[in-house]
């Protein structure tokens, strides 16, 4: 690919070789005498130069300004200054205002090669990462997150707003499956920290020690097993974004550790001496009730009142059940085109078996069925016999008895519960459910429901409370 390089220089003689040589080395060059024609060639004419290569001194005007005005709207390149007058004052201001290099004339043609080619991958690894930004923020802009119901709604003017404020923490609440990930990637890659990293980490998924190391860093020999020294997740994401999943499941120790390096913008690896500043924006989510735990003290409230600048909290897809008309042909295109299938007709009894459906496991469960559906179709209609939901009969499909599923998982009797053990559900939901659905049948008495149980009622009391239930004593 041919790329461009604009000079800016108002002799001529010079102006000519710098051209020649340029364009026989591959690139587009254009040329303008002074800053005016250079404004037209950028502005009006919209030409996108890999590199400026500007004269400091010209007609009308010192370029210096000339970039300080132009350079938030031509951030896709690099700025190389040629000077015969050359000043500190001069080449300290051009490092600040984001010059790649500031060269004294006579420049040496080989020197100004080097310098040239060194700015050429520079520009183009800035370039890669605009370009990943912006089909980044064309996938996770507002609209990603799909629904017409009043709840999805709200949700989406809320993001909308959240990508305007320079937050410094947040928290998303709301059931395992309703797209925390989903909403903390709009808030960063629609956000003023869109083209710097975005860390993640799952907080239940590591062991407390490994968790440490990950997200503080560690020198060589700081443990056993350390080798080499690990810049941590908070220092990968300086500047940008870290999101940190499950946060509910963070040992308290840590927790303590995680606040001082918010409060104080510091890190210090693990068997480290000095601290290391940082800037990281953190997005943390969890499916438990964070307020509720730091009153109970399961989780810091230091920690709590600091995370919840603003609080985003998903609603489960069974409160917004409307929200399939949406959903449903959107994983249906998914999957038609990651699969090559060419599904297209939702028959009447399909949306009626998934709009009566409880959706315990939120959309990360429709997902999982839709997936499984289109990929088991025989053509242009929404296969109804893989559904498998429960409470339903399912036909067994002539695949094969190796897909069968166990008909009495698939009903919900008068004395027994259905749960997946799919990854849908937490333990805490499936606890809470349990005990919903027994005061639910006992009419909210909880002697009753106890004794359905075979609890004591002080326990079910307990987690009454814990889950914010109704019961009648």
């Amino acid at each position: 690919m041919i790329e461009t390089l604009l000079i800016i220089e108002d002799e001529k003689l010079l102006g000519s070789e710098l051209s020649r040589h340029y364009r026989a080395l591959g690139w587009e060059v254009v040329l303008a005498d002074n800053l005016a024609a250079a404004r037209s060639l950028l502005l009006n004419m919209r030409i996108e130069p890999l590199l400026i290569l500007s004269d400091m001194n010209l007609p009308d005007g010192n370029a210096l300004d000339f970039m300080e005005e132009l350079k938030p709207q031509v951030n896709f390149a690099e700025w190389l200054f040629l000077t015969g007058y050359g000043s500190v004052p001069d080449s300290v201001r051009a490092l600040r205002l984001g010059a790649y290099d500031f060269l004294e004339k006579p420049c040496d043609l080989e020197r100004l090669d080097l310098v040239v080619a060194s700015a050429a991958r520079s520009a183009s690894i800035q370039r890669r990462v605009i370009d990943q930004t912006t089909q980044s923020y064309r996938r996770y802009s507002p609209e990603a997150y799909v629904g017409h119901s009043l709840q999805a709604q709200g949700i989406r003017q809320l993001l909308a707003k959240l990508t305007q404020v320079p937050f410094s923490a947040l928290i998303i609440g709301g059931e395992s499956g309703t797209g925390k990930g989903l909403a903390a990637r709009i808030l960063h890659y629609g956000g003023p920290r869109a083209q710097q990293p975005m860390i993640e980490v799952n907080c239940a998924a590591l062991p407390r020690d490994i968790l440490e190391s990950e997200l503080f860093g560690h020198e060589s020999g700081a443990f056993t097993g350390a080798s080499g020294r690990h810049r941590g997740l908070l220092e990968q994401a300086d500047g940008g974004t870290l999101f940190m999943d499950e946060i509910g499941e963070m040992p308290l120790d840590l927790q303590a550790k995680l606040l001082k390096a918010i409060e104080d913008h510091k890190v210090r690896r693990l068997g480290g001496e000095k601290e290391i500043s940082v800037d990281v924006q953190i997005v943390a989510a969890s499916n438990r009730d964070l307020e509720q735990m730091s009153q109970e003290g399961s989780f810091r409230a230091d920690l709590y009142h600091r995370l919840s600048v603003f609080k985003v909290i998903l609603p489960p897809l069974r409160e917004a059940i409307e929200d399939l008309d949406e959903l449903v042909p959107l994983f249906v295109a998914e999957y038609n085109a990651k699969a090559g299938r060419k599904v297209k007709d939702i028959p009447l009894a399909v949306w009626n078996k998934l709009k009566a459906h409880h959706w315990l496991g939120n959309v990360r469960e429709l997902r999982n069925v839709i997936e499984r559906c289109v990929l088991f179709s025989e053509g242009a209609t929404f296969p109804e016999q893989w559904l498998q939901l429960p409470g339903w009969h399912s036909p067994v499909s002539a695949i094969g008895s190796e897909y069968m599923t166990d008909p009495s998982q698939a009903e919900v009797s008068e004395d027994g519960i259905y749960l997946p053990l799919d990854g849908n559900m937490a333990l805490d939901d499936m606890d809470k459910f349990i005990i919903k659905t027994a005061l639910e049948r006992a009419n909210n008495n909880l002697t009753a429901a106890a004794r359905a149980l075979g609890a004591t009622r002080e326990t079910l009391r307990y987690r009454v409370r814990k889950y914010h239930l109704k019961s009648v004593d």
